[in-house]
């Protein structure tokens, strides 16, 4: 899973990162095993509060993709903005993309040597803090297509390595089935919907408290519970339209 602060600056940031815990607080209510591969922070502010610029989770568990693949476009938050001094009501936008790590032999892509770009860096946290003294992470470019993906959660460049393929290699997969189905749009007359303005549910703090799905009308009026890992009348509604 990859989340992604979007339009609405520091508040995107902290949305990013309230996204961040509430699908890791399903997680670990679903039994998934989870890890953070990489993430990169915005500038602390005067109050001390860290946002999330982007961030990738492996996520490990039965059936993990299928429960959480409904779970990519964008999620908008309406709140009273904690950064503004005059209390104003701030709309923020994350996208969050999901993601399935196939076995090389299923994806038939061929990634040539030649392609990728690679570079290793420092692990850091917040703040500037190192993690790691030595350059253990993990950057790789893939030329052709511009697609860059890093990996800082192993202690050695070997193993960051070997996971910033796989995910290079999925996103890879993803590009070609995305380009295959425009085609077929193409064919037949179709509108293309950019995947960013693909507004999927709506999380509102003011004037009241509403998490609703566009997708399917599922409302829920508990928004606390919702970001606290409560997000299964969301995904059994998704799964039931998905296959009727």
């Amino acid at each position: 899973m990859e989340i992604r602060a979007g339009a609405g600056g520091r508040d995107a940031q902290d949305w990013a990162t309230m996204l961040l815990r509430m699908y890791l607080k399903f997680c670990e209510k679903k039994g998934f095993k989870t890890k953070i591969l990489h993430q990169s922070f915005g500038e602390p502010g005067s109050e001390g509060r860290i946002g999330t610029k982007e961030v990738s989770v492996l996520i490990k568990g039965k059936y993990a993709y299928g429960f959480l693949k409904r779970e990519r476009g964008a999620h908008r938050l309406v709140r009273t903005s904690p950064f503004s001094a005059q209390k104003l009501r701030h709309t923020s936008f994350v996208s969050v993309d999901v993601i399935p790590v196939l076995p090389k032999k299923e994806t038939k892509i061929e990634i040539r040597p030649d392609d990728l770009k690679i570079e290793t860096f420092r692990a850091s946290g917040p703040g500037g803090q190192y993690v790691n003294r030595r350059e253990t992470a993990v950057r790789i470019t893939h030329i052709p297509t511009g697609i860059v993906v890093s990996c800082q959660g192993e202690r050695s460049q070997a193993q960051n390595r070997e996971l910033a393929e796989k995910m290079l290699l999925a996103k890879l997969a993803k590009k070609k089935e995305e380009e295959e189905k425009e085609r077929l749009k193409k064919i037949k007359g179709e509108k293309v919907v950019p995947a960013w303005g693909n507004q999927i549910r709506s999380y509102v703090f003011h004037p009241y408290k509403l998490v609703k799905d566009h997708r399917t009308g599922v409302e829920v009026r508990e928004v606390e519970e919702v970001l606290d890992g409560e997000l299964d009348k969301f995904i059994e509604a998704e799964i039931k339209s998905f296959n009727t």
